[in-house]
């Protein structure tokens, strides 16, 4: 059966000669993988070029819950992001929330208020003029909200640990070994007040960005299963 939904890439690669499987969080149907052919021309309906990472589609696709692997009639670009592809940066992010997305929204079935929020999140990234250095803990961090483990930020004491199991703050160092310590807490409840139209006027040293995003991806690697070290982390570190 036929159905008409958007999409939002969240990477491709080779399976053969002849095609690629492109891996997409739609609206209709939550992640969902499709088989492109790599067929070029101005005649082709699915254009290879349109998989690219956090790209907006509009789609045609064919939908049979019994397979793994669907495919797709019709594509075109929902919404094209000139800065993501042309700046530098913008496009290092992308890729990074590209590999971040993979990891996280495997199991992730239809979700119509979660694909809003994506939409909108890469939307910010293209359009915003201001610095985007911060960009990633405020999507990080929102995100936890819709896979239910967002962690409360808000009732921060002096000289309180933050424990990550139970995602709090807590006065007395936790029982188990997932806790932050008081410096590194300290810079996490900076977040509490974080949102994309302030992020450009929290200033972090390079290396407390560095360690506030470690610490946000050991907290999704302990409530998710088998969430591995993300390679396209070290070149946002060079970058910002």
């Amino acid at each position: 059966m036929l159905h008409k939904t958007k999409g939002l890439v969240l990477n491709s690669i080779n399976y053969n000669d002849k095609y690629i499987l492109a891996h997409i969080f739609t609206e209709s149907f939550g992640r969902v993988t499709y088989m492109v052919s790599k067929t070029k021309g101005k005649s082709s309906k699915v254009p290879k070029s349109l998989f690219s990472p956090l790209a907006v589609l509009d789609m045609e696709v064919e939908h049979q819950a019994s397979r793994d692997i669907q495919r797709i009639r019709e594509a075109r670009y929902e919404v094209y992001f000139y800065d993501i592809t042309g700046d530098i940066k913008k496009t290092s992010m992308a890729f990074f929330l590209s590999e971040f997305l993979t990891r996280v929204l495997r199991d992730t079935n239809e979700g119509k208020h979660l694909f809003e929020f994506l939409i909108q999140s890469v939307q910010v990234l293209d359009m915003t003029e201001k610095s985007i250095a911060n960009f990633h803990l405020v999507f990080m961090l929102k995100l936890s909200h819709f896979m239910g483990f967002y962690p409360n930020l808000e009732e921060y004491g002096e000289n309180d640990m933050f424990d990550m199991i139970n995602g709090e703050f807590v006065s007395r160092q936790p029982l188990h070994k997932h806790y932050l310590n008081r410096y590194d807490s300290k810079a996490l409840s900076l977040l509490a007040r974080i949102s994309y139209e302030n992020m450009h006027h929290f200033v972090f040293t390079r290396q407390d960005r560095i360690t506030v995003i470690s610490r946000i991806l050991e907290y999704y690697r302990l409530h998710l299963y088998d969430f591995p070290a993300l390679k396209s982390l070290d070149v946002l570190h060079e970058l910002f």
